[in-house]
């Protein structure tokens, strides 16, 4: 029973303080994806013996390319993707006229009682992703603070960490369960925004080659949607088809866009992604799910947003300790767990 109110009141705490925790949380996201892409740049660095200033220069030139390549993203999507977005938004009354259309079409045509089925409004979707883009956006300076601070600071961390456990066997445990978050983690999140990436990219690329028009704004969204796991892609994807429908695209254009968009997602998604991320992600699908249907309730979109990286956290800290490993276990797709670091 105090489990269960203890519980409660987690739940309680989480959904009063999104306004704190979120910021937080995209703060810590962004750090840890300039440290996994300063990691790989320093993979590339020349492997021969230097000397301490020379591994110093290496580290400081891999975290200022880490950083110069998300700036220069940030100014391509302001300067290209961004402007997109004001051109949709007078089309989106007749965007929503036309889904009308073709809403009582399906009903007449295939006698399917929709009809009582709320519509979906479109202003009222973009409403609703409008106010929590700009709930984000007006948090960003603190999210930019608790950026600098992590970077001033993670050279202490170490230090930290060790007078946080004096006990050598706390610290040790607790070292290798860090450890195995931060380096599944930093992996994950740096394979799944290169992977989105280039899906992105691609996605674009074909779009423009069948005349789609915002095509910029659709492989954006294919971008984004790509971190919420299994529905993303299904909407990243249905959006661009969707809007193709509605504006009277021919059956070719209609199979081709299919086709292409369906097909990167499942050579990017279900083939090339989990050979890149190895065992990072050994997580039950039917987990995923609950997991970002939690997550969505209490935080929205950022909370879908995060849900696989907070699920792989959860997995990897109930795997070491034998209380807990039955959550693991459950949480896995094959009942195989991360190994239990031994005291």
């Amino acid at each position: 029973m105090n489990g269960l109110i203890l519980f409660a009141g987690f739940i309680l705490l989480l959904w009063i303080g999104s306004s704190i925790f979120i910021p937080l949380l995209v703060a810590t996201f962004l750090w840890y994806l300039i440290n996994a892409t300063a990691t790989y740049y320093r993979k590339i660095f020349p492997k021969t013996p230097q000397s301490h200033g020379v591994a110093v220069f290496l580290n400081i030139l891999a975290n200022v390319l880490s950083v110069a390549t998300y700036v220069g993203l940030i100014y391509l999507f302001a300067t290209r993707v961004r402007p997109m977005f004001g051109e949709i938004l007078p089309a989106i009354p007749e965007i929503q006229h036309k889904l009308n259309t073709l809403w009582h079409y399906v009903n007449d045509t295939f006698s399917i009682n929709i009809t009582g089925i709320a519509m979906p409004s479109i202003e009222q979707i973009v409403s609703v992703v409008g106010s929590s883009v700009a709930k984000l956006a007006t948090s960003m300076g603190m999210v930019i603070v608790y950026m600098i601070f992590m970077f001033v600071e993670q050279r202490t961390f170490h230090k930290k960490f060790a007078e946080l456990f004096p006990n050598k066997t706390q610290y040790k445990k607790m070292r290798f369960i860090l450890t195995s978050i931060d380096e599944n983690m930093k992996k994950y999140l740096f394979m799944k925004t290169l992977v989105s990436g280039i899906t992105g990219i691609i996605s674009y690329i074909w779009m423009l080659m069948l005349g789609l028009e915002f095509a910029g704004i659709w492989a954006f969204a294919i971008f984004i949607l790509s971190y919420i796991p299994t529905i993303g892609a299904i909407i990243g994807c249905g959006l661009p088809i969707l809007f193709a429908i509605l504006i009277g695209a021919t059956l070719n254009e209609l199979v081709l866009l299919s086709l292409g968009l369906i097909g990167l997602q499942i050579l990017f998604g279900n083939i090339i992604e989990p050979k890149l991320t190895g065992t990072t992600l050994n997580l039950s699908t039917l987990a995923i799910l609950i997991n970002l249907v939690f997550w969505g309730l209490i935080w929205g979109v950022a909370g879908m947003f995060f849900s696989v990286p907070l699920l792989v956290a959860t997995f990897i800290i109930t795997a070491q300790f034998d209380s807990t490993r039955w959550i693991a276990v459950l949480l896995s797709a094959d009942g195989k767990i991360p190994d239990k670091d031994e005291d």
